[in-house]
Order: structure tokens, then C-alpha cells, then sequence
């Protein structure tokens, strides 16, 4: 039982350095920041199952950084996604920035959250820190070379835009075909008021006529 207490006592000193750790480099990384936001925005839980030593972590995502427990957040019955690797394997992935690294995780979850959290990890690499530590020393001047990660993220951004776009221009297309009936409609109407009106204009000067010839 105190063997127990204190893994479980000194498990929660290491999330809390860890914690703290994601949160400088989320202030640091503005690319790590923006793989963040989604699964911050679902509020996306993610449970860490790892082997050798055996440990069980739940991150939660959300607005204020990334929080890290050893038990599931209150309110929650299961995780979003789930990740089962051993400790080498987890370890290898966050510092290596490489998606075959990466791939090699067991991840299951939601397709879409799953993604997300892979992009997340790879752009958690030390390689990002260090990139973003010279942006900073360098006054944010240079441009390196975009990621796996950031390429990912933008071509998935461009997907959504084009996305959005196609749906925006059907929108437009379907409301001109209607505003093309309608003015279609309105003139054939118009077309008829005017015959009518002809007619019964004849028809009233030929009465006029017939009144006063008799």
C-alpha cells in the first residue's frame, strides 16, 4: 500500500513538471498553439495507456493548456481517444517530430480527433522548440522550412476553404436560377396584364363608339 502511495504521489509531481512544461511551449510555439486550438475548442480528453513501466494519463485539452491527471476528468465516463504504446515508443514520438514514429503508436478514437492528436504530437518535437527559440532570438526574421506537421495543417485548411467555397458558389448558383424564374414569371404575368389591358381598352372604345353612333 505505500509502495502504492507513493508511485501514485510521485506520478503526480512528474504531470505537474510536464504540465508546466507544455504550457512554456505553448507560449513559445505558435504552430504547437495552433494544433492545440482544435482539440481544445471539443475539449478532447486523450488517455495515455504506456508499458514498462505501466502508467495510465489523461490529457485534457482545453483553453487554458493542456491539464495531465491520473484519473479520468469528473463529469467524464470515457476518454476521446485512447493511446497504447510503450513508454520508449511515447517518448520516441513527442521528441522525434517524425509521423513514422508517430504512426507507430496504437491510437483509436474518432477519425477526425485521432488526426488531430497526431498533429499534435509531431509538432511537440523538440526540433519545433528549438525552431521557435531562434524565431525568438532572431525577432521572428527567418523563415524555416514548414513541417510535416504545418504542411498537413495548411493543406487541411485549403481543403476546408475550397470546401467551403464550392458549397458557397452552389448556394449562389441556386438562388440565381430562382431569381431567373421569378423574373421569368413576373414578365410572362406582365405580358399578359398588358394584353388584358388592350383588349379591354378596345373593347371600351368600340362601346364609346356604338353609344354615340346611336
Amino acid at each position: 500500500m505505500k509502495r502504492s502511495t507513493l508511485s501514485h504521489s510521485l506520478l503526480n509531481i512528474i504531470l505537474v513538471f510536464i504540465e508546466s512544461a507544455l504550457t512554456l511551449l505553448l507560449r513559445l510555439d505558435p504552430e504547437l498553439r495552433k494544433a492545440a486550438y482544435p482539440l481544445a475548442k471539443q475539449g478532447t480528453v486523450v488517455c495515455v495507456r504506456m508499458y514498462l513501466p505501466h502508467v495510465e494519463v489523461y490529457a485534457t485539452f482545453s483553453y487554458k493548456g493542456v491539464l495531465l491527471d491520473a484519473n479520468l476528468p469528473v463529469g467524464r465516463t470515457e476518454p476521446d481517444v485512447i493511446i497504447n504504446a510503450y513508454s520508449i515508443q511515447v517518448l520516441s514520438a513527442l521528441t522525434s517530430h517524425d509521423i513514422e514514429t508517430t504512426d507507430k503508436l496504437q491510437i483509436r478514437g474518432d477519425s477526425v480527433q485521432v488526426q488531430l492528436v497526431k498533429q499534435f504530437i509531431m509538432q511537440m518535437g523538440f526540433g519545433s522548440l528549438i525552431q521557435s527559440l531562434l524565431k525568438k532570438l532572431k525577432g521572428g526574421s527567418g523563415k524555416s522550412k514548414p513541417s510535416e506537421a504545418e504542411l498537413a495543417t495548411k493543406k487541411e485548411d485549403y481543403k476546408r476553404r475550397i470546401t467551403e467555397q464550392q458549397t458557397q458558389i452552389n448556394t449562389l448558383t441556386i438562388k440565381n436560377r430562382e431569381l431567373e424564374t421569378t423574373v421569368k414569371e413576373l414578365q410572362s404575368k406582365q405580358k399578359t396584364w398588358m394584353m388584358t389591358a388592350i383588349v379591354a381598352i378596345i373593347i371600351a372604345i368600340g362601346s364609346l363608339i356604338a353609344l354615340f353612333i346611336n
